[in-house]
C-alpha cells in the first residue's frame, strides 16, 4: 500500500464527507493505492454514524473509535500501530488541511529520502492570540531540538512507515513528533509550505491551556531525548554535586571551629552559623537527587507499556 492516511477527530461529523471524498479523489488522480484511517476520540456527535456509511461508499475507509476522549496524541499513536501503507499522511479532520497536498509530500519524502515531512502553514487563518504563542513554542522548539522548522504543531505531516512504527506518542507530544524521531535516530527532516484553510465547520478544540501543556511537554522531550535513557546520568551528577558541596562547607566549618580552638580564640558554635543548615540542606538534597537517579534506572529497565486505551469499536 502506497499511502495511509491518518486523521484524528472529535466532534467533526459535519466535515467527514466532504473530506474523504476529496481524499478519494486525489488518490484516484495519482493512482495511488491507499487507505482512510479515521480514530474518533470519543465523539459525542454523530461522527461514527457518519464514518460507518462512508465505508459503504469508500471502501478504504478504516476507523478506530475510542470509549471516552484520550487526546491527539493517543489518537496519533494507536493510528501508526494500525496503518499499512509505506507513507503515513497525517491530517487534521476540519477541512483546514487540503489533500491536494499530499501527492507532493509523498513525491518528496520518497525521491528525496527523507524521513519526515513537515507542513509549514506560513499564512494562518488564525487569530492572533493564537499565532504569537506558536510562534515563541517553534522558535524554542528550535532552540531545543536544533530542528530547523517553522511549524512544529502542523498536523499535516508525511513520514516513512518506520518511522511512525518505532517512536511512541502520548500525552500531548503530538506537537513535537519531529524531536521524538530525531532521538530516535531518524534526522532526515524536511518542511513544506502547505495551505492552511480557514474553518468551515465547527470550532476549534483546543484552548489556552495546550500552550501551558506544550511548554511542559517541550521540557519533557528535552530531558526524555536527553536522559531517558542513562537518568542517574543526570540526577546523579546533581547530586554528587549538591553532596560535594554541602560536606566541604561542613568541612570549613568544623575546620574553623578547630583552628580557633586551637588559638584559643573566641568562636560560634556550629549550630549558630546559617552555613551550617544551608551545608545540612545541600548533603540531605544530594542524597535524595541520587536516589532518585537510581529509582529512575530501575523503572526505565522495568517500564510498562503506557499507550493502553480502551477501544469501544473498530472498522478495519
Amino acid at each position: 500500500m502506497d499511502i495511509s492516511v491518518v486523521i484524528p477527530l472529535y466532534n467533526e461529523d459535519e466535515s467527514l464527507p466532504e473530506l474523504t471524498s476529496w481524499i478519494a479523489r486525489v488518490m484516484m488522480e495519482h493512482h495511488f493505492s491507499y487507505e482512510i484511517l479515521f480514530v474518533d476520540d470519543g465523539s459525542t456527535d454523530n461522527s461514527w454514524q457518519v464514518i460507518e456509511e462512508l465505508k459503504i461508499a469508500f471502501p478504504a475507509v478504516k476507523a478506530i473509535k475510542f470509549r471516552r476522549n484520550y487526546g491527539k496524541s493517543a489518537a496519533l499513536n494507536v493510528a501508526f500501530e494500525a496503518s499499512q501503507g509505506d507513507v503515513i499522511i497525517t491530517m487534521d479532520a476540519d477541512l483546514q488541511d487540503s489533500p491536494d497536498e499530499i501527492p507532493e509530500l509523498y513525491r518528496r519524502l520518497r525521491e528525496e529520502k527523507m524521513d519526515i515531512i513537515s507542513g509549514w502553514k506560513k499564512k494562518r487563518y488564525d487569530p492572533i492570540t493564537k499565532t504569537i504563542p506558536t510562534k515563541l513554542f517553534n522558535a524554542a522548539t528550535r532552540k531545543m531540538s536544533g530542528i530547523q522548522l517553522n511549524d512544529f504543531n502542523c498536523g499535516l505531516k508525511a513520514y516513512r512507515s518506520d518511522v511512525v512504527k518505532t517512536i511512541e506518542v502520548y500525552g500531548e507530544m503530538h506537537r513535537y513528533i519531529p524531536v521524538i524521531a530525531k532521538w530516535a535516530g531518524f534526522k532526515n527532516i524536511g518542511e513544506q509550505v502547505v495551505e492552511h484553510r480557514a474553518r468551515k465547520y465547527g470550532v476549534t478544540k483546543f484552548g489556552l491551556s495546550r500552550f501551558i501543556n506544550g511548554f511542559l511537554d517541550l521540557l519533557s522531550i528535552f530531558f526524555v531525548g536527553k536522559f531517558g535513557k542513562r537518568p542517574m546520568h543526570f540526577f546523579g551528577s546533581l547530586g554528587v554535586l549538591s553532596f560535594l558541596i554541602g560536606s566541604f562547607m561542613a568541612l570549613w566549618i568544623i575546620g574553623e571551629k578547630l583552628y580557633h580552638i586551637s588559638m584559643n580564640t573566641s568562636y560560634r558554635e556550629i549550630t549558630d552559623q546559617p552555613m551550617f543548615y544551608i551545608a545540612l540542606v545541600a548533603i540531605i538534597l544530594g542524597s535524595q537527587l541520587f536516589l532518585t537517579g537510581f529509582v529512575a534506572e530501575l523503572v526505565t529497565r522495568n517500564a510498562s507499556e503506557r499507550n493502553q486505551y480502551l477501544i469501544e469499536k473498530e472498522i478495519l
